[in-house]
Order: structure tokens, then C-alpha cells, then sequence
């Protein structure tokens, strides 16, 4: 029997916190930051993707974690043109100020591998892909791409 009625909504919990369980196992033993960082690293990757390969990447991506994903999204404004690592590591410095300290670099490192545990390999490649090289090395697979 499902918890609340609805075993859809039990299976995204479930699913969303094993992806924050092993973003805890990196960042620290705290939910609320685990939760932070991965819309905070989500959002600034979406915004960086092509609209249709985000949106496929969204399509991969469970329920409440989809959620985040496209939280505040304006498709309008993508995708950004960051180049380096330090400009797509910005936005998520920013974003991260309003919890503990946490390095926007390990945050996204951390993501990425939740990203490319958890979603196809392919869809997770192409996303990878379509990154500049300096951005591809947050990637957990990155050496030797």
C-alpha cells in the first residue's frame, strides 16, 4: 500500500533521496543542502543546454527533482554562452550564499556524478558533450574527454 495514495509520488521520494543521500555522502550529512546545491548546479546546467537537450534531460530526471530542474526556467534565455569554468561556476557561487559554505565547484562535481549515476548514459553523454571543454572537466568521467 502506498504511504500517501499515489505510488508515483512515493517512488519520486524515494528516488529523490538516494540522489541526495550520495550528494550528502560528498557535501556533508545535511538534506537541506543537498537539496540547495543540486537545483542550484540544475538550474545553472539547464540554462546552459540547448533548449531541446535540456528538456530532454528533464524528460530523464524524477518527479520533485524535475521540479527544481525547471524552477524559475525562461527558455527565452537560453542557452547561456559561459565559456570558461569560472563563468559557469558563478551563478551557482551565488546561489549557494544563502547556505552553509560549500565550494560551487564541489557542489557541481558532486551533481554532475548524480547526474551521470543516475540518468541514461547517453542522454547524460550528450549533455556532457555539449559543454565547453573547460565546463566538461566538472564531469565525473571528464578525464580524457
Amino acid at each position: 500500500m502506498s504511504a500517501n495514495g499515489l505510488d508515483v509520488f512515493d517512488k519520486t521520494v524515494q528516488v529523490t533521496n538516494i540522489w541526495l543521500n550520495e550528494i550528502m555522502d560528498d557535501l556533508g550529512p545535511d538534506r537541506q543542502l543537498a537539496w540547495h546545491a543540486l537545483g542550484v548546479v540544475l538550474r545553472a546546467l539547464r540554462d546552459r543546454l540547448p533548449a531541446e537537450l535540456g528538456a530532454n534531460l528533464g524528460a530523464e530526471l524524477p518527479l520533485l527533482i524535475r521540479g527544481a530542474y525547471y524552477d524559475q526556467y525562461q527558455p527565452s534565455n537560453v542557452p547561456r554562452r559561459d565559456r570558461s569554468v569560472d563563468e559557469f561556476l558563478n551563478p551557482i557561487a551565488e546561489g549557494l550564499k544563502a547556505g552553509r559554505p560549500v565550494d560551487p565547484r564541489d557542489a557541481t562535481r558532486t551533481v554532475f556524478g548524480a547526474l551521470a549515476h543516475h540518468v541514461d548514459l547517453g542522454q547524460s553523454a550528450k549533455v556532457r558533450d555539449a559543454l565547453p571543454r573547460d565546463i566538461q572537466t566538472l564531469w565525473p568521467d571528464s578525464i580524457g574527454v
